[in-house]
């Protein structure tokens, strides 16, 4: 039976657009994961420096919010063809959850 099996073979041009496909794609998450170390570095580095907590605790937010978003766009495969519905509600369901935290927080504090 395993002689049976049909394994398909590609050619030669769709080797080569598979392959600079795959490096585009590993260019683009080096990039953002080089882009992450910096956003951690700056994170450090403000914390380092003695600044006040009230600046500090924004920045850093921001920074994590930056990643988090990175992290699912690139490494979860978010930028790839088919996944756009998955994407919008993802950074839909995100963005009401931050107006509704911001909400809260201004109810309380205020």
């Amino acid at each position: 039976m395993a002689h049976d099996v049909h394994t398909p073979t590609r050619s030669h041009t769709e080797y080569e657009y598979l392959r600079r496909q795959r490096s585009k794609e590993m260019r683009s998450q080096l990039t953002s994961f080089a882009i992450m170390i910096f956003l951690t570095l700056i994170a450090f580095t403000t914390v380092s420096a003695g600044f006040s907590p009230y600046l500090i605790v924004p920045i850093i937010l921001l920074l994590a919010a930056i990643q988090v978003v990175l992290q699912l766009y690139h490494f979860m495969h978010l930028s790839n063809k088919g996944h756009g519905t998955v994407a919008f509600f993802m950074f839909s369901g995100m963005f009401v959850a931050f107006i509704t935290v911001l909400t809260f927080v201004t109810i309380v504090w205020w």
